[in-house]
Parts: C-alpha cells; structure tokens; sequence
C-alpha cells in the first residue's frame, strides 16, 4: 500500500509548571502549514492548573494528558509518544515547551524526512529565543573519550554557513521529528535519564539500528532553554546525565578517560575562568558521586504505564 503523500504529525509538548511559554509553542505549532498534525500536550504534574487553562484556551484543537506526577523529561515524552502512536501518527515531534517554530518548520522536516528513508530523527536549525540570529544548535557532535557533547554552531551569527543538510551523532531534543518506524525498532527514551541526555541515548540506540540523525537547514525553530529546572538542578542533572549515558553506550577506557578530564582539565578550567562559581563543582562532583552509590541499566528502562 503507498504511504500517505502526508503522513499524520503527533506534536509532543511536556509541562511542568511552563504554562506562559507552553501557550507560546502550541501557538507557534498551530500555526504550521504542515497538516494532518495531532498535538497532545502532557502535563507532567504541574502544581497549578495548567492542564485546564490549555485546555481552555485551546479546546479541542490539543489533546492534554495529566500524568498526576512529574516523570521526568524523558517519561513525560514517553507518555506522549504513546498516545501519539495510538493515534496512528506515522512520525512524531518531540517539542521543548519553552521552543517555538516557524510555520513551515515541520513542512520542511517531513519534506527531508521523506527523502530519507534511513533517517531516524531529524532537528531544524534552532536559533537562541532572545537572540534570534545567533545559532543555538544545527545538531550535535559526541566525543566518548571527554564525555562531552556539543551543539554545532552554537553562538555563531547565522551568516548561511549552515545551510546543508548534515548527519550528525544525535538531533537535538529541543525540536527532533522521528520516524515511527525507528520508534517501533528502537523503543521509547531511556526513563532512568528523567532529564537531559536522553535524546542523545536514543540516537545512539538508533545508530545501532541502521537509523541515521540528521540536520534540515531549510526548517527553523527557536529556543530559551534550561527555563525548567534551576540551576543548581540543571547542572545536577545535566552532569549525572553525562556519566549514565557513558555507562550505558561506551566502553569502560571511555567512561574512565571521560572522568579523568572531567576532574583534571574541565573542573580547573572552570574555577580560574569562574571563581565566584565554585559552588557549582560541589553540585556537579555530587552527581559524580551519585554514580559510585546507583546502579546504571544498561538495557533501557521505560516504565509499563
């Protein structure tokens, strides 16, 4: 049977406690010229009553799914897909709720999408929200022997020089449209992450799998960023999420040249340039220690709601 020339878009949105900047994304989303789209938003346990003002305001244009508790990033991303497969959604967007995109910015991924039949996941070029010329990110590059990532072309004037479709390690998760099929064969994100990383775990799933991640320069969004968590947590997440994903997807030569530079070279640099944050190297050598005191699955965990 041929497949639809426009397949069904399920459009996954999380919030927590982000109603201002939730209310901005879906406007951005229903604004696309891209349809059949399917948005379903997931109130991941807010503590106010977001759930009923999105769906106030936006009626039966969203679909709002309450989890009652706050699963993490990647649960509540989870929750979603689900729903949206259950839909009969052929692919899905993972949508940071703090991101907005321009109206043809799914039109233009599904366009690469389906003329990339291996790919798995696709990102836009995604500019910073408050600087909306600089380049927040056209994708990432992962080095396993430093335990670090990077967004390509992050803070860089956007001056055309990212105007080519490119593979790349992972898509970002801020905006990333991904196949149902590699969804079926790959599985959900990985829930043990709950936040950051995540989306780099399931691109490297993939990559096992034969898929491929790509960067779509012709498709924008723009986003604010870490507007979730405070600090404190974000860098605490962030760097448990560094060391989980080397547990899981490197060998044990990565994870421990990966440590090495992190304590040696990273955390030294970072006081000389940042004395008045040191505190942040007690909050990120806690989520260090985290690991010496948690198991790490190396299968991915997902949980059976």
């Amino acid at each position: 049977m041929d497949r639809p020339s426009n397949p069904l878009v399920g459009v996954v949105i999380v919030n927590w406690n982000g109603l201002a900047d939730t209310v901005v994304c879906l406007e951005s989303v229903l604004r696309s010229s891209y349809s059949p789209l399917h948005v379903i938003v997931v109130d991941n346990g807010s503590q106010g009553d977001d759930a009923a003002a999105i769906r106030q305001r936006f009626g039966g244009k969203v679909e709002v799914i309450e989890t009652g508790r706050n699963l993490g990033y990647a649960g509540g991303c989870n929750v979603g897909i689900r729903a949206a497969l259950g839909q009969g959604c052929q692919f899905v967007l993972l949508l940071n709720n703090d991101a907005r995109v321009s109206s043809d910015c799914i039109a233009q991924l599904m366009r690469a999408a389906q003329g990339l039949p291996q790919a798995g996941a696709l990102c836009p070029k995604i500019y910073f929200a408050e600087r909306p010329n600089i380049v927040q990110s056209t994708g990432g590059r992962v080095n396993l022997w430093t335990g670090t990532a990077r967004q390509v072309g992050r803070g860089e004037p956007d001056m055309g020089q990212w105007e080519t479709l490119a593979e790349r390690d992972y898509a970002d998760g801020a905006c990333m449209l991904i196949a149902r099929p590699a969804l079926e064969a790959v599985g959900l994100l990985d829930e043990e992450y709950f936040a950051y990383w995540e989306e780099t775990d399931w691109c490297f799933r993939a990559r096992e799998k034969g898929f491929r991640c790509y960067y779509v320069p012709t498709a924008h969004a723009w986003h604010r960023g870490a507007s979730s968590f405070s600090p404190s947590r974000y860098h605490f997440y962030y760097r448990r999420g560094v060391f989980m994903f080397l547990r899981k997807r490197a060998t044990p030569l990565h994870l421990l040249t990966a440590i090495l530079y992190h304590v040696l070279v990273l955390a030294p640099l970072f006081l000389l340039k940042n004395p008045a944050q040191a505190g942040r190297l007690a909050i990120e050598a806690r989520a260090l220690l985290w690991h010496l005191r948690n198991p790490v699955h190396r299968e991915t965990i997902v949980s059976q709601r």
